[in-house]
């Protein structure tokens, strides 16, 4: 949570993510690039002068706070079965999870949307990088547990299985996106992990 953020009451705070989640909203109706202020403060019932209260720096700051909150969601959307890799039945569970997901996403991807139109914001790419160091950290993580319980090789790389389990995930939901065809998604996560197994 950032400094400002931290000084507002929690009244301030609320306020403020009633506004983020009425962009989030916004955004899921008609996309990024519709999306209008005018139209997040109808939703919400928040004036101007509120609204540029919690977001001095306009649409992009807005869009930018969604598109943490977006990212943010991708992660918790998944445990406790991303932090719990510590079987092949977890792992079965994890993937189920990360398809469900998509899966009733479908084809909109509001992260996606908000980062395609502030990608050059100060502040963007941190918000991807962060979430793919994370979820990758994760996955490695679980990587590591399984080898220490002799499940998966001693030799297998860790990073370099997690990272490419998650380009795989990555790319799966591209097609996804493009196409609305989930079993690219759902055979990258498959052979990725069967690729796991000794």
């Amino acid at each position: 949570m950032d400094l400002q953020v931290q000084k507002l009451t929690a009244k301030g705070r609320a306020t403020r993510q009633r506004i983020i989640d009425g962009a989030a909203a916004e955004i899921r109706a008609n996309g990024a690039v519709g999306t209008r202020l005018e139209d997040v403060m109808e939703r919400t019932g928040t004036s101007k002068s509120q609204l540029f209260h919690y977001f001095p720096l306009g649409k992009d700051q807005l869009l930018l706070a969604v598109a943490q909150q977006e990212a943010d969601r991708v992660l918790a959307d998944q445990q406790p079965h991303l932090s719990r890799l510590t079987s092949w039945a977890a792992w079965q569970r994890w993937r189920d999870a990360v398809v469900d997901r998509y899966r009733t996403q479908g084809r909109l991807c509001p992260l996606s949307t908000v980062m395609s139109e502030i990608g050059r914001t100060p502040g963007a790419h941190a918000v991807t990088s962060t979430l793919i160091t994370d979820w990758r950290n994760e996955i490695e993580a679980g990587v590591r547990a399984m080898q220490q319980q002799g499940e998966v090789a001693a030799d297998v790389n860790a990073t370099r299985a997690a990272s490419a389990l998650l380009a795989g995930i990555q790319g799966g939901v591209s097609v996804l996106l493009s196409t609305g065809d989930i079993g690219y998604l759902e055979a990258a996560l498959d052979v990725g992990i069967e690729g796991l197994r000794r």
